[in-house]
């Protein structure tokens, strides 16, 4: 997904989809500024940012220096659904969260853990909607992120030839013991409620994180992240 440094940039932009690229701002790098020019001669949107940025953001730093450019590989922010679901891939689908601050930190999540798009499916006015984003540290800059009827896009997915799993209590299978490879549509639930009966009954499989307390169950973001990296772990180790 994402493309760090002078030498793997310029890889990308001749020979993989690159669909964004975030520069130091005022860079006097050569080789930035040339690798700028040529993304925006192939119509490559080109942002800039901090030095603060670009360190927060890259995947390796050598020390306090960032790198002077990044590129985001495969992932196109401005996808519409349909596109999403033809890409393929893996996206994530929450389907009743109630609070902005946890749709925007399991926003967050997906986005830095790889995956090709989210789906929020959510009662949220434009206020909460814009706090969503806000605490999903803008995400859908990088991802796209969609609000949706989660029903009608679970029967989207399965048309498209995705795998509908969902993340429940009632679970009997293992985050590592699911093959989390292809096509998956992961689910989560609201924070009461969970995942709506209609659409469990039409998943493929159910997953549940392990848990040993007493209290009634994580929060929201506790399993979705567990779930995500063993997602990368897995399609990293796939891709090699």
């Amino acid at each position: 997904m994402q493309r760090c440094g002078v030498e793997e940039v310029a890889t990308a932009l001749n020979s993989e989809d690159v669909t964004l690229i975030l520069a130091l701002r005022d860079s006097e790098d050569n080789d930035v500024m040339n690798l700028c020019e040529l993304a925006q001669s192939k119509g490559i949107p080109v942002r800039e940012g901090s030095k603060s940025d670009l360190w927060r953001m890259a995947r390796s730093n050598e020390g306090d220096d960032p790198p002077g450019i990044l590129a985001l590989v495969g992932r196109e922010p401005n996808a519409s659904i349909e596109q999403v679901l033809s890409a393929g891939g893996l996206a994530w689908l929450l389907a009743g969260a109630r609070y902005p601050v946890n749709i925007g930190f399991t926003i967050r999540t997906a986005e830095v853990s790889g995956a090709d798009a989210v789906f929020v499916d959510c009662d949220l006015n434009h206020d909460e909607r814009k706090a969503a984003v806000r605490t999903s540290m803008k995400a859908h800059r990088f991802m796209p992120v969609h609000w949706v009827d989660g029903d009608d896009l679970v029967a989207q997915a399965r048309k498209a030839g995705f795998r509908i799993i969902a993340l429940e209590d009632s679970g009997d299978t293992a985050p590592c013991d699911e093959d989390l490879t292809g096509n998956v549509l992961l689910i989560v639930g609201g924070e009461h409620d969970g995942i709506s009966d209609s659409i469990l009954s039409v998943s493929d499989s159910v997953i549940r994180v392990p848990m040993a307390g007493f209290v009634p169950s994580y929060n929201l973001q506790a399993p979705m992240a567990i779930v995500s990296a063993e997602a990368l772990r897995q399609r990293s180790a796939s891709a090699d």
